[in-house]
């Protein structure tokens, strides 16, 4: 698991975190019963206050996304089935659309227009190189 925050997005840094752990959960990447890193060791690692970490574990412990057992630490709860990678789940639909609005704002800060955004998204999506999903 890689966690990057973009410090200049407008996009606060407990989301960011938030948002990518949540897609590592409903990919697989993270499954239930893994353990996340300390909060002040994330928030050392990435560069930020240990309360923009802490935030962000408490809204995924909100979601239900993880849980929080003291010193045991901050783990991956166990997911239903409607979180289950190839599920229809809102959650899952929420992270497409988390990461469409950032490659969005990318494309267009990069000066491009739907057109050449929405071609190189169809080459990436159809590149014999890219995993489809499971």
């Amino acid at each position: 698991m890689e966690i990057t925050v973009d410090t200049r997005s407008p996009t606060p840094h407990y989301e960011q975190i938030r948002s990518q752990i949540t897609g590592f959960v409903l990919t697989g990447s993270l499954p239930p019963g893994t353990q996340l890193p300390p909060i002040r060791q994330l928030a050392g690692h990435l560069g930020l206050s240990n309360g923009s970490v802490a935030r962000a574990y408490k809204e995924l412990e909100r979601e239900g996304t993880v849980t929080t057992n003291g010193k045991q630490g901050t783990t991956i709860a166990p997911q239903d089935k409607r979180t289950t990678p190839g599920g229809t789940s809102p959650d899952r639909l929420a992270v497409l659309s988390d990461a469409a609005r950032e490659y969005a704002a990318l494309a267009h800060s990069l000066g491009y227009d739907l057109t050449a955004a929405a071609a190189a998204l169809h080459s990436a999506m159809t590149s014999p190189f890219t995993k489809a999903p499971s």
